[in-house]
């Protein structure tokens, strides 16, 4: 097991971020989405590895293994934690991959770093550009559906965290994509997060706005979204983004739920393989497959 140890100006304490780095060949950095860790990527970083990859996957601080601070989860923060973890371990030519919240952390990164050290991006189910709804974003999300989630942890978490679960993997009467176990697996993920982490994470990539950020991202970048994404809605974030990133190329999963990591995981892989090892030359807008 490995760690990192990151000291920010005005904390605490120092903060210990947990990261896997296995494999060799082009680096790929792997950023796990909201109440997740690092492990939600399993099936990802097998596929990744034996393809030839150097696959580093670390734990959001408050997540998984990584240290639990009472502050820091502020996207601004949060990119100085990417960083530092691509400075320490030198990383050139790499692509970052980003999931849900772990989306907006790449977005972030761009804005505040210019993107260095970087060569290419994956946005999987983002939550770039911006989720709220407000006067200059009336495609956003209404205010009085975040303060449900928070009443609702704050009411009883775990409780919270099994019905989210099943929006997340698109269970319902008569669609079960994933079984009772690995609902059970990852609502145990999850619920072994700071619960102060939980709830702020959540005010942060509710109410962050990334339209800025994006406009920095001038590297080739593939978005990746289910349709049927109940979690991350395509229309107010994957569909957007497509259209403010210049070199995007945009894939949409027919029928997908947020969870698409896994009930898409063999299609995924196959993309993210094909987009890291290929140069794109130009974007492209692609529909259903």
């Amino acid at each position: 097991m490995s760690y990192l140890k990151i000291e920010h100006a005005n904390a605490k304490a120092p903060v210990q971020l947990y990261y896997e780095d296995r494999g060799q060949g082009t680096p790929v950095v792997l950023i796990h989405g909201w109440p997740l860790s690092s492990v939600m990527w399993e099936y990802q970083v097998e596929g990744l590895v034996s393809s030839g990859f150097r696959v580093i996957a670390y734990d959001r601080r408050g997540f998984g293994m990584s240290s639990r601070p009472n502050d820091g989860y502020d996207y601004d923060t949060l990119a100085e934690d990417l960083k530092a973890l691509l400075d320490e371990l030198d990383l050139q030519n790499v692509t970052l991959v980003g999931f849900s919240m772990g989306g907006g952390e790449v977005a972030r990164y761009f804005g505040k770093y210019g993107g260095e050290r970087v060569s290419k991006v994956v946005l999987i189910g983002a939550v770039t550009p911006f989720m709220l709804k407000t006067t200059d974003n009336p495609d956003g999300i209404d205010a009085s559906f975040f303060d449900e989630m928070m009443a609702e942890m704050k009411k009883d978490r775990i409780a919270f965290l099994d019905n989210f679960g099943k929006q997340f993997f698109g269970v319902s009467l008569i669609n079960k994509p994933v079984s009772t176990p690995f609902l059970e697996f990852y609502r145990t993920i999850a619920a072994m997060a700071s619960p102060r982490a939980t709830q702020e994470c959540a005010k942060s990539f509710s109410r962050t706005d990334f339209r800025k950020d994006l406009k920095a991202i001038q590297v080739p970048t593939l978005i990746i979204h289910g349709d049927a994404d109940k979690t991350v809605p395509i229309e107010v974030s994957g569909d957007k983004t497509a259209k403010a990133i210049k070199q995007a190329t945009y894939i949409r999963y027919g029928g997908a739920p947020h969870g698409l990591f896994y009930t898409e995981r063999e299609r995924l892989n196959q993309d993210l393989i094909q987009f890291i090892g290929v140069q794109v030359e130009t974007p492209e807008i692609l529909g259903k497959r």
